[in-house]
């Protein structure tokens, strides 16, 4: 009995020192923390802004930067805490009220009021946790924003499942989203005794998605998703006006007044079906495609296409030429400046639900150092990342977007 229990003592010993020494050699999901600098600038114009009923500038710019930084807590587990300010200029905005300034007031030049720039401040805290053999990944998120005249509260989580020797992929995502808004209306509705205001301040947005990647071939891979999202409450935007063609037209200076706001159902449903295919052409060239169908339960129905064609002409510099097409049919409720009716229950005059197609075109270069040479600290360089878009709807409205991403990797 003592000689049985001593060795039940040393295979015991022997299991644990076993299970040490795998959790000691188990490959980390992420080995050293990681930060993103990330920085945009963008601008637009155009000629309908929906704050002045469908005409009117649209010129806006925005510079973003964001901080992105992952903490591998063990082997298994990953926090990332995601952070960034939007600081914009916008005159179209900026005619929330449009007799602010010294200046006559007209739809298609800024006013100086203090609607004309804003910042925007949010953030994203993520965690997740992959199992020992790395084939199942949970994850739960946490995000806050805050603009002046909204503020937004979201949570989510997703699982993946990683099979057939990793070779397929399935994944389920869902988020929550709680927004409350400051109902702000242009100023001359305020003033008015006969105008009726919004009944909600909250938007709640509830979405549902799924995912499958399968690799095809040694050169290949393909993945299907399919995202689902329900919203409820303010779906309008209390700003934004409409004009009827059944009321005469009443101007002070050079703006003409509003009619009235945009009025939308206080329930949408969304359900966008997409694809990609992944083609490795050679050590130089690879193919990436995508295709995207959405509809809502509005009318709007859209297609999005777009091709990346990475060309890497060094083992540390890649060029990234892109085309991306995109068209959709018009809302149920959209309605061009002084087309809508008052009789009717819902209208808008913005064009972002009206019928259009555009092209956006864009370029992109990225260094690559995998040794991570050039250090900042206790941080070295992993890659950099610069990018040109430009972007064109046929009904006019314009952009150009810069953006830059700047990798860091813990020693």
């Amino acid at each position: 009995m003592k000689n049985l229990f001593s060795l039940f003592i040393i295979l015991f010993s022997a299991t644990i020192f076993a299970q040490d020494s795998t959790s000691t050699y188990k490959k980390r999901v992420l080995e050293a923390p990681e930060v993103d600098f990330l920085v945009s600038y963008y601008s637009q114009d155009g000629e309908n802004a929906a704050v002045s009923g469908g005409i009117g500038t649209e010129k806006l710019t925005d510079f973003t930067p964001t901080i992105v930084v992952a903490i591998p807590l063990n082997d298994d587990d990953v926090l990332t805490i995601d952070a960034g300010v939007s600081a914009y200029t916008s005159a179209s905005s900026s005619n929330i009220d449009p007799f602010d300034s010294d200046s006559p007031a007209d739809p298609f030049v800024a006013s100086s009021g203090a609607s004309a720039s804003d910042l925007w401040a949010g953030g994203n805290f993520s965690y997740s946790h992959s199992s020992d053999d790395r084939n199942d990944i949970v994850s739960a998120k946490v995000s806050v924003s805050s603009e002046y005249d909204y503020f937004s509260l979201g949570f989510g989580g997703s699982y993946t499942k990683l099979f057939n020797e990793k070779n397929t992929e399935l994944s389920v995502h869902a988020n929550v989203y709680l927004d409350t808004w400051k109902l702000l209306y242009p100023i001359e509705l305020r003033e008015s005794s006969n105008f009726i205001g919004l009944d909600k301040k909250n938007r709640n947005s509830y979405s549902l998605g799924f995912g499958f990647s399968q690799i095809l071939s040694k050169n290949l891979q393909g993945m299907l998703s399919l995202d689902l999202v329900q919203q409820q409450g303010l779906l309008s935007t209390p700003f934004q006006r409409v004009y009827f063609s059944d009321f005469p037209d009443r101007f002070r200076e050079n703006f003409q007044l509003a009619d009235d706001i945009e009025r939308l159902p206080d329930t949408r449903f969304k359900t966008a079906v997409g694809g990609r295919l992944n083609y490795f052409i050679n050590e130089m060239f690879v193919l990436r495609t995508y295709y995207r169908y959405y509809f809502d339960d509005w009318g709007i129905a859209s297609h999005t296409a777009s091709i990346e064609v990475p060309i890497k002409i060094t083992d540390k510099f890649t060029l990234y030429p892109s085309y991306r097409f995109y068209n959709q049919t018009a809302a149920d409720y959209f309605y061009p400046y002084e087309t809508a009716l008052s009789t009717y229950e819902f209208y808008t005059s913005d064009y972002d639900l009206s019928e259009f197609s555009a092209n956006q075109f864009g370029f992109g270069v990225g260094y690559t150092d995998i040794f991570a040479k050039l250090k900042l600290a206790r941080f070295g360089l992993k890659s950099i990342d610069l990018k040109y878009d430009y972007y064109k709807r046929d009904s006019g409205l314009h952009y150009s977007l810069i953006s830059a991403g700047f990798k860091f990797i813990g020693n």
